[in-house]
């Protein structure tokens, strides 16, 4: 009955919700944002690029680079690349968007106000999903997230993003380029 009314008073779904904001942070040329991740012995800052699945980050330690099937992640104080095909969890860490992927099939949902904002909850319908539980906090005007918080087996981490604006980026940007880097050790993890 609570849960009801809640959604009543809002006049939304929190399908609806995540609709609009997957709507909001799609867009096919691609996007950027900065954002503040924080979390167990983490605390970075950087920028992102998105592009569908794809991704690029940049903090001032590690770039990484995912091109929808295989991630490179360059530690700077290393030189060294890890090459990797990431899991739903590891994705979900290192992209915040990527519940707009993920939300459609296999959680549940519930809408909640905190503050000015929307706050969507998901929990997984199945144990074995990588991301077991998620808070997406949503600004009701413009639809675009602000804050996702995930869970994972050692506590929660937190993502805060800002300056998300839309970008006409091409898909070089989301492969690690070994010319850029020639005196890199490449490790291959695949």
């Amino acid at each position: 009955m609570a849960l009801l009314i809640a959604v009543a008073s809002y006049g939304q779904t929190a399908k609806e919700v995540l609709d609009k904001a997957a709507a909001a942070v799609s867009n096919k040329s691609g996007i950027t944002a900065s954002f503040t991740l924080k979390g167990g012995q983490m605390n970075d800052k950087g920028t992102i690029n998105i592009k569908g699945k794809k991704f690029q980050i940049m903090t001032p330690d590690v770039i990484i680079w995912f091109d929808g099937k295989t991630q490179w992640s360059y530690i700077r104080k290393n030189d060294e690349v890890n090459m990797s095909n990431p899991n739903e969890s590891q994705l979900q860490a290192l992209n915040p968007y990527n519940f707009i992927y993920m939300y459609k099939k296999g959680y549940n949902s519930t809408l909640a106000k905190k503050g000015n904002n929307y706050e969507v909850h998901l929990t997984a319908t199945d144990k074995k999903r990588s991301v077991q539980e998620m808070y997406i906090t949503v600004n009701p005007k413009t639809y675009i997230p602000t804050e996702i918080r995930i869970k994972h087996p050692k506590g929660w981490n937190t993502i805060e993003v800002s300056n998300l604006k839309k970008a006409n980026l091409s898909d070089g940007i989301f492969h690690f380029n070994s010319k850029d880097f020639p005196t890199a050790e490449v490790i291959d993890l695949r």
